[in-house]
């Protein structure tokens, strides 16, 4: 596929829509995060986020809004939830969110932790400065997205974590991307375009059953 397929855009787009999808989906994830408390349901952690959606106004969703609890924040995006565990005094979970807004898709997803469990609060500290570090890498050598995934690999390893290598990013644009089929990020052998590409890093702690997840816009 050509360099313009995997990065084309619709007639519609503009950057500064792209920005601004962003900045409402984080706003979301965060807004999400806040109601979430300890002895709530996954499940009813997913329907208060699409309540919160439809609340702010979103167009629609683009991909299913993702609330991830405990043992299921090591799950990949298209895997089903183990049960519907409720949040405990210590635990950790996730908000993924990929949401349209005025016809560009958002997509943003972070970590949080309630309560005091110190390798909780350190996995999800750890997948936010992976993340940086590795968006970083991409400003500032403009490298494929295959040379990035290679190189958040070995950042992770670093830092003490297990990369999920099967979690490798993808694109964004004007409602609706699907249709330029670009596949993963860690599999571009192209320099990502600003403002095209989600980052995704989820990191596994090396020994317990849980893990973290960050994504965000690539742009300067």
């Amino acid at each position: 596929m050509t360099h313009h397929n995997k990065q084309a855009v619709g007639a519609k787009f503009e950057l500064q829509k792209m920005l601004l999808a962003r900045d409402k989906t984080f706003d979301a994830v965060n807004r999400i995060a806040d109601k979430i408390t300890v002895g709530m349901a996954e499940l009813d952690a997913r329907a208060m986020a699409m309540d919160v959606l439809r609340e702010m106004g979103m167009d629609r969703i683009w991909h299913p809004a993702l609330v991830r609890f405990g043992a299921n924040t090591l799950k990949k995006f298209n895997q089903v939830s183990e049960g519907n565990p409720v949040l405990r005094q210590n635990d950790i979970f996730f908000v993924d969110l990929g949401v349209v807004w005025d016809g560009h898709e958002g997509d943003a997803g972070a970590t949080f932790v309630v309560g005091d469990d110190a390798d909780m609060r350190a996995c999800s500290e750890a997948c936010k400065v992976i993340y940086d570090e590795v968006e970083a890498h991409w400003r500032n050598t403009h490298c494929s997205g295959k040379a990035l995934y290679d190189y958040a690999e070995q950042v992770a390893n670093a830092h003490g974590w297990r990369l999920n290598v099967e979690i490798r990013g993808h694109r964004v644009s004007d409602f609706p991307h699907a249709i330029y089929r670009a596949g993963d990020l860690g599999d571009l052998d192209e320099v990502p375009e600003v403002g095209l590409w989600i980052l995704e890093i989820q990191i596994a702690h090396p020994s317990k059953a849980f893990g973290a997840f960050y994504e965000d816009l690539l742009v300067d």
